[in-house]
């Protein structure tokens, strides 16, 4: 999952948020490096990605796209799957996405001291840019030009938004079969480790 699911998912604790949100800038064994709670976080985050990789939608979501993509498909899946999060976000929250943003923002912002200084470069504009976009193709589109150019190698990511529209029905519906049972699971491991 992208940067918005991983932020939703999270429950309602900062620290657990915080790790959750670091998850793709924090490689290797976590022992010792964080507290305990956002050691949670990242736990959190590494399972919510096993358990994405293995579900029936989300496979399916990758065989939508065109082969050309290659390994690229499952970084589109994450980040389509957000678009869907934002779009329908009062199916899935009561809380306003723009509250639920700024709050997220001030959250991670509060416990900068345990960020990754590649995350801290890229806060303002997770928050600021990508994450107001997610629900609009215009945003999905602007996001995978600028990972694109990040890979630092040839790579189709920036016609990658194509993809969205060609196949948004289908991938509408493996995102709604998905999500609620990635919920169901984010929130059993959290009830789990808060027992």
């Amino acid at each position: 999952m992208n940067f918005l699911a991983h932020l939703h998912l999270s429950g309602d604790d900062p620290d657990i948020l915080t790790g959750n949100m670091m998850g793709d800038f924090v490689k290797g064994r976590l022992e010792g490096r964080f507290p305990p709670r956002v050691t949670l976080g990242l736990e959190l985050h590494r399972r919510i990605d096993s358990f994405a990789a293995r579900h029936p939608a989300f496979q399916a979501s990758r065989r939508r796209i065109e082969p050309r993509f290659g390994l690229y498909r499952g970084v589109m899946v994450d980040l389509f799957y957000d678009h869907f999060l934002a779009a329908n976000w009062r199916q899935y929250s009561a809380e306003p996405i723009e509250a639920f943003i700024a709050c997220s923002e001030a959250v991670v912002r509060s416990r900068a001291v345990h960020l990754p200084e590649r995350l801290v470069r890229v806060v303002p504009a997770i928050f600021g840019e990508w994450l107001p976009s997610y629900a609009e193709h215009e945003g999905i589109d602007r996001v995978l030009r600028r990972m694109a150019v990040r890979v630092g190698r040839p790579n189709p990511l920036a016609d990658g938004a194509d993809e969205l529209l060609r196949c948004y029905d289908g991938l509408r519906d493996d995102f709604s079969r998905f999500y609620p049972a990635l919920m169901t699971f984010s929130e059993e491991f959290i009830g789990k480790v808060d027992r």
